[in-house]
């Protein structure tokens, strides 16, 4: 199915059984975004909100909230857009499989940008900000935020779609100071190319024109989040995945699509910011208040029927976790030419995506050599860590596939061949003082914080503990650490253990210093090597998915990263044991806690047999 219009999807998607009309009135301040939650939670259709308090228009979510829905919506695109990707990544492959490429010249050429004349596409009325629904998602959030937007401005040095950027960056509108219907805040994060548009912008001292568009085909919406091989658009993605050229026109000089459903035009002026946020965002916290730049609205379409697509992001798993899916299906094999060496690159859903990074790389640098030690998987290492958006990871675990097959995506067995083989005096690899996610707050700033990466290559050196050792149960029997306890196994050779509340960093270097001690008093510990000092040990050990989001999102490798019998040799660091400094920092973000009372208004939708607006949610 090519999708012309997100109506034709929504109808499509209904016809199939995978959307549900709600045709009662729906309050956009919070009862949406919470029905949206329990319904993504329990694997549900995609919903279709006929009736948004305060505004005209209808609002759809959940659209990607499975990835068999969102492949069911490319189905009729999916393989010919893999074939036109792995062209760019590999242009080799048309010569040596000519006959399965032999279509995707023409996929291509269909999917070019195309321009329709000038004005305001027909079928389009000129509204107001206020008049979009004003979803306000989570109850600390400061306003009503776009979540599904596609953001478009163009390079001042070489104007035109094809040098263009399409990103999906939040937009904020209202709230904080922006003057309604005037201003909306543009929130994107490091590395993002709208940001080297504004900075040629500025140095030119120019105001950079940017256009957002809400809506149109779905593949539209998937394309702003894309990180597509050097040479190819998120305009020309957009069409080829859409099976339809992207068509547009210009109007008082800001591109249109003509396509979305609405479009937000205006400009951003050279240092001009307002604060933006806070935010419940994909790490599972409130991304804060901060200066970020405004628009200065230009004017506001509307197409006729337009339908206001959103989503709501928390902890992972959430309906953008199909999205790291599905980018991982259409581009996960280009980092491959991008990083000579590198098998496999998983950013862990679980842990919000760009706190950790799982890679499988190659170790040929020494063939000859009897005694192996990392140095390609190095090398490889600083490349991943060089490499757009992957740039943004703190931690970092690579190893090469020697002994047996092994898969980034089967997360404890891959830790586990890692801690096995691991060289604790040799293999951790620090990088401070340098950038991480703009909405990780575990650093020492907005956008600053550190790296580490652990590598280990060759034959296993220890055998995992798979329950807690005697040395972690009785800490708390030791006079001088009666404040650490409950020690629980997570995984094998990975103990929780829980500790006093932290205050600052001075204290936690005198705890774990005594940690540290009393774990050498009592002997070795070679079986665990590694330690997550927690608030909570019954929490972190509770699940594989609980790990990962409390120990990634909440430290910073350079200041939470302690040892056992830890030192300085040769200038590199070393430990017997890493304990990783898990507990709640003052300074961190506080995590997404659902509104009660709207919990409480919602659920007479989600008792046993009742209906909302033909939602049985027996059925879900």
């Amino acid at each position: 199915m090519r999708y012309r219009s997100m109506e034709e999807c929504i109808v499509d998607l209904e016809k199939h059984g995978h959307l549900v009309r709600i045709q009662e009135e729906v309050d956009p301040n919070l009862e949406m975004a919470a029905i949206h939650l329990k319904v993504y939670e329990a694997g549900g259709p995609a919903l279709l909100f006929e009736k948004v308090k305060g505004s005209r228009y209808r609002a759809v979510s959940n659209l990607f909230g499975t990835i068999e829905r969102s492949k069911f919506i490319f189905r009729d695109t999916w393989e010919s857009s893999q074939d036109v990707i792995a062209l760019r990544s590999d242009p080799m492959k048309a010569l040596k499989q000519p006959f399965k490429y032999i279509g995707t010249g023409l996929a291509a050429r269909k999917a070019l940008p195309l321009k329709k004349g000038n004005g305001v596409p027909a079928g389009f009325e000129e509204i107001q900000i206020s008049d979009l629904p004003q979803i306000k998602h989570w109850p600390g959030d400061g306003g009503a935020f776009v979540t599904l937007p596609q953001v478009y401005s163009e390079d001042p040095d070489k104007p035109g779609i094809m040098n263009s950027n399409l990103g999906m960056y939040r937009i904020q509108l209202s709230g904080n100071e922006y003057e309604i219907n005037k201003e909306v805040g543009v929130h994107y994060q490091i590395h993002r190319g709208i940001g080297i548009h504004q900075t040629k912008a500025t140095k030119r001292g120019q105001p950079l024109k940017v256009s957002c568009f809400i809506g149109g085909p779905p593949a539209h919406t998937l394309s702003a989040v894309m990180p597509l091989p050097e040479g190819l658009s998120e305009m020309t993605f957009a069409g080829l995945l859409a099976g339809r050229h992207f068509r547009y026109s210009y109007v008082d000089g800001f591109c249109v699509s003509r396509d979305a459903d609405f479009v937000i035009t205006g400009e951003i002026h050279p240092g001009e910011t307002r604060p933006e946020g806070p935010f419940g965002d994909h790490l599972g916290y409130y991304s804060l208040t901060h200066p970020f730049p405004v628009m200065k609205v230009h004017k506001v379409y509307a197409k006729q029927g337009a339908i206001f697509p959103f989503t709501v992001v928390g902890r992972p798993p959430q309906e953008d976790t199909s999205f790291g899916e599905l980018i991982h299906e259409l581009t996960g094999g280009a980092v491959k030419q991008e990083v000579p060496g590198v098998k496999e690159v998983h950013a862990v859903d679980a842990a919000g995506v760009h706190p950790l990074l799982f890679a499988i790389g190659s170790e040929r640098y020494t063939p000859y050599q009897q005694l192996k030690q990392p140095a390609e998987l190095l090398t490889i290492a600083n490349r991943i860590l060089g490499t757009g958006q992957l740039s943004l990871a703190k931690y970092l675990f690579i190893t090469a596939e020697e002994e047996r097959p092994i898969s980034t995506h089967n997360i404890e067995d891959f830790l586990a061949y890692i801690l096995e083989r691991i060289n604790l005096h040799r293999d951790i690899h620090f990088q401070t003082n340098t950038t991480i996610d703009t909405l990780d707050y575990s650093g020492t700033g907005i956008n600053s914080g550190s790296k580490v990466v652990f590598a280990a290559v060759g034959e296993q050196k220890r055998t995992l503990c798979t329950a807690v050792p005697v040395i972690l149960e009785n800490l708390e029997k030791h006079e001088n650490l009666q404040e650490f306890g409950q020690a629980k196994m997570i995984m094998p050779g990975i103990v929780a253990l829980q500790g006093p509340k932290f205050t600052d960093y001075a204290e936690a270097r005198k705890e774990t210093d005594k940690l540290s001690a009393a774990i050498q008093e009592q002997g070795a510990l070679d079986t665990c090597p590694m330690i997550i000092l927690c608030d909570d040990s019954t929490f972190m050990s509770e699940t594989l998915s609980n790990f990962l989001w409390a120990t990634f999102t909440r430290s910073n490798p350079s200041h939470d990263i302690y040892g056992v019998n830890s030192g300085v040799e040769n200038k590199h660091w070393f430990c017997d044991n890493v304990i990783i400094d898990a507990r709640v920092k003052p300074h961190q973000a506080p995590p997404l806690v659902p509104d009660a009372e709207v919990e409480r208004k919602i659920e007479r939708f989600f008792v046993q047999g009742a209906v909302l607006g033909g939602l049985n949610v027996k059925k879900i």
